[in-house]
């Protein structure tokens, strides 16, 4: 997939994040890969039950394709595959955190244990 660097103008540099971490799926399966440092196909499955294994497998393969994640296949009965965090995807951690941070004072938010001025005083 052919990927752009946009010509900066405001925004730009959240564009040029987007156009690799977007889609449903991704960011979670990134969120996984920084917990667990290594996973099968079979372990995404489990942790996101409700992804189908069509787009578990196309967001895999577009993270591959980035060279965000690697996948290695063992030769061997049965077949083994694990994905790893290339060194380049391991530059998106701050970005995954970010987004693990602001996630929780979201759902905190939703649940009325934090208000919006609360969030301001303290810089969430």
């Amino acid at each position: 997939m052919q990927r752009k660097v946009y010509d900066c103008v405001a925004g730009c540099p959240v564009e040029s994040t987007l156009q690799i971490i977007s889609g449903k799926w991704k960011s979670v399966i990134l969120y996984r890969l920084f917990q667990e440092q290594v996973a099968r196909y079979s372990d995404f499955e489990r942790w996101l039950p409700t992804i189908s294994s069509r787009m578990l497998a196309r967001q895999l393969q577009e993270l591959v394709t980035d060279d965000v994640v690697t996948k290695q296949i063992y030769a061997q009965i049965p077949p083994k595959t694990e994905y790893r965090l290339t060194e380049f995807g391991q530059t998106l951690r701050p970005v995954i955190e970010a987004m693990e941070h602001w996630g929780q004072y979201y759902n905190h938010l939703q649940m009325g244990q934090v208000t919006l001025p609360d969030a301001q005083e303290n810089k969430v």
